[in-house]
């Protein structure tokens, strides 16, 4: 599942057809506790799943399955080069570093000539609203320009949850000047079937603003 819209993998086939998919080794980045990865695994692929989180990993070992799990930083992938046919990340890694080029440059490096990487982030455009499901939720109340990062702090004044916002513009730059060609930017559109409700995201806000944005590049 790429995000809240439910767009699904089997429907949208970003990575591939689920057939040609067998046999192929996969990074995917920022797994959590690897449910991409425990997918790929069942349609015959070869996945690798790593976290910056030793916490996600050891849950991802209490879920159980056959797939490798990394502790790494994803900008300092311990691979060598040209170790992967593909590599995905499902809201991982790329919102949470100052500087994303750092990881789309390792990706690059890890992946062999043709491979495709392929990783959802928030829409850019959420920015500049609350994270707010109901109506005062579609209001601008920030500047879309503003890269200021949002960040949470506990009560001794350690930031516990930081992300980087980078404009549309932005990340496609990013995707480009790390050596990627960018195949495919998909937007999804909120499904009527979905009702469901999760932070900001809700068939009233999912109707009329991107809640997603899914880059599909290749290496050359």
């Amino acid at each position: 599942m790429w995000c809240p819209e439910g767009l699904d993998e089997v429907e949208a086939e970003l990575l591939g057809p689920p057939e040609d998919l067998k046999g192929r080794d996969v990074l995917e980045i920022g797994a959590g506790a690897a449910q991409c990865s425990r997918w790929l695994t069942a349609q015959g692929a070869r996945p690798v799943a790593l976290d910056l989180s030793h916490r996600q990993l050891q849950h991802a070992l209490r879920i159980g399955g056959d797939v490798p799990l990394v502790c790494a930083d994803a900008a300092v992938l311990p691979f060598a080069d040209g170790s992967f046919d593909l590599a995905c990340s499902a809201y991982g890694a790329l919102p949470f570093v100052a500087d994303p080029r750092l990881v789309l440059r390792e990706v690059h490096r890890v992946l062999r000539p043709g491979g495709r990487f392929v990783f959802s982030v928030t829409h850019p455009l959420r920015w500049a609203f609350p994270d707010e499901p109901g109506p005062e939720g579609l209001s601008v109340s920030a500047s879309y320009f503003d890269r200021t990062p949002y960040v949470e702090q506990d009560d001794e004044g350690l930031a516990v949850y930081v992300e980087h916002h980078r404009t549309l513009g932005d990340r496609v730059r990013d995707v480009v000047t790390s050596g990627f060609r960018l195949v495919d930017l998909v937007e999804p559109e909120w499904p009527e079937w979905n009702t469901s409700e999760w932070g900001g995201w809700s068939p009233l806000r999912g109707h009329l603003i991107p809640g997603t944005a899914i880059f599909v590049c290749e290496r050359g």
